[in-house]
């Protein structure tokens, strides 16, 4: 038996415990942070692909054509310390309080999906829009739940102190069933991509949004000058955007861009209160809204849902950072606490933004403030500004990703590649963006598409697969499978008819 294990630890590469600095979730504005020197946003903390490196900087596992996973199996004849207690072995310098933990996931919850909650009111109707909103918030909050714990259970059999989002996933197909075993690494790549699909697309939504708010101010004034062009086609203004993007993203140093992470979150803590402003003055009567919308709109209406609500399903690195982690997930608990509100807010805005605009709401509620008030063009133009410092922040990540996993192939060209693979990107969610213009469509069908699997279907495989061969693991009539089964196929008809019914929006808006 001693020689088995002495065997099995040769033939694995175990993971050095990954040490969790201050992480925040995703704020309203990505921020720099100097102490850290990196994005301040929670994508950036579990997205990170961590690699042994050689004095070449070339990977370890791919310069000798490894395939072995970078985490250890846990074998079956491996004895588990079932005492071991992950939360006594985090070694934090600065843990947060329960306080602070609950005000960075306020904050972080808050996104710019809150500006599209009214389109997706509209596509539900102003009654079971309400519910709906505190029935998908409450399932995405839910799923956390599931994710957190199992995640805690993953770190005890590991007998590591904290597991990221990827890590989680990676960990749970290693110590569950053998046939398992051979997936981990994909169900890591996969979580890694996913994450980068969803931030690109935002990116892209950041280019349509900038653009539409921009061409109605000039629009408006173009109507009264002599000398300014009246009326141009929404991409040309995406494209004049192109060379202050690749300006703004050929700056690899974050802390030149700390400044302009400052100005953007003071843009918005204004715009957004200009809007309530105008959201709360001579409200309609509730009557002349629609209670249910139709049946074929309500995919449109959870892809929305889901993009406004991202920032739930990558809650994680708030629990690693906590100094009472157990508050986490308690009743009350600081999650339970904080997703109230949030989802509370969210349907507030979606509730009084349709009730005030109707049928014409706009996939931004930005876009509704009015356009001949010198207040309500100061509102798009600073949400536009903002929302550009926010593209320019938030490409940091994915560029991390694809950069740590392609640079290996450049050699001693690195710099030239990483400034030319950075262009390609940024000109490539430009195509994206110009191909696509209509932002509410966009904005579901990025929802659909990445949400639905980061924040729905994952958690549940993620449990199943982790308590797939213990002993009563899936709980009395394999109730635990039956409920995470649901949440998969549900995750599943959302990205199916989400995507589906964006994709026939997208294509009758360019007819």
């Amino acid at each position: 038996m001693s020689s088995k294990k002495q065997l099995h630890n040769q033939a694995a590469i175990p993971l050095a415990p990954a040490v969790f600095k201050k992480p925040q979730m995703r704020p309203m504005i990505a921020e720099y942070d100097p102490k850290r020197k990196g994005v301040r946003n929670d994508l950036s903390d579990i997205v990170m692909v961590k690699y042994k490196v050689d004095p070449n900087d070339i990977p370890v596992e791919q310069q000798a054509g490894s395939t072995l996973p970078l985490m250890e199996i846990p074998g079956r004849d491996t004895e588990v310390d079932e005492d071991y207690n992950p939360f006594e072995h985090r070694k934090l310098a600065h843990p947060t309080s329960d306080l602070d933990t609950l005000i960075h996931l306020l904050k972080g919850s808050l996104g710019s999906g809150i500006l599209a909650m009214p389109m997706a009111f509209m596509n539900a109707g102003l009654y079971f829009g309400l519910v709906a909103t505190f029935v998908i918030g409450g399932i995405c909050t839910y799923c956390v739940h599931v994710l957190v714990k199992t995640a805690h259970e993953l770190c005890r059999r590991m007998q590591k102190p904290s597991l990221g989002f990827a890590e989680t996933a990676e960990a749970a197909f290693l110590s569950g069933p053998p046939a398992a075993h051979k997936f981990s690494r994909l169900a890591k790549a996969m979580i890694n991509w996913f994450l980068v699909i969803d931030l690109l697309g935002c990116c892209c939504v950041y280019i349509v949004f900038v653009a539409k708010n921009v061409k109605q101010v000039v629009d408006y004034h173009a109507k009264e000058s002599e000398w300014l062009p009246h009326d141009l086609d929404l991409r040309i203004y995406m494209v004049a955007l192109l060379p202050l993007l690749i300006l703004m993203n050929l700056i690899r140093n974050l802390k030149y861009l700390a400044p302009f992470s400052m100005i953007a979150n003071l843009l918005v803590a204004t715009g957004m209160s200009i809007t309530f402003y105008y959201l709360f003055q001579d409200i309609p009567s509730l009557s002349e809204r629609k209670p249910f919308a139709e049946w074929e709109r309500l995919p449109t209406f959870f892809g929305t849902a889901i993009f406004a609500l991202e920032g739930i399903g990558v809650v994680m690195p708030l629990e690693n950072n906590m100094k009472t982690p157990t508050h986490f997930i308690g009743c009350p608990g600081v999650l339970n606490f904080g997703m109230f509100f949030v989802v509370s807010l969210y349907a507030l805005v979606g509730f009084f933004g349709y009730l005030k605009f109707g049928d014409e709401t706009e996939g931004s509620i930005t876009l509704n403030l009015p356009q001949d008030e010198a207040l309500g063009q100061s509102v798009k133009l600073m949400i536009a500004v903002a929302i550009f410092f926010t593209y320019c922040l938030q490409f940091y990540v994915p560029m991390e990703i694809i950069w740590k996993n392609v640079r290996h192939f450049f050699g001693a060209k690195k710099n030239l590649a990483e400034y030319s693979i950075r262009i390609a990107i940024i000109v490539l969610t430009l195509c994206i963006a110009i191909a696509i213009p209509d932002l509410g469509p966009f904005i579901s069908l990025v929802g659909a598409v990445c949400l639905s699997f980061l924040g729905l279907i994952f958690p549940a495989v993620i449990e199943t697969v982790t308590f797939w061969d213990r002993p009563n693991g899936l709980g009395r009539y394999n109730w635990v499978l039956w409920k995470n089964l649901f949440l998969i196929c549900f995750g599943i008809l959302g990205f199916l008819t989400g995507s589906y019914v964006s994709i026939l929006d997208i294509i009758k808006g360019e007819e």
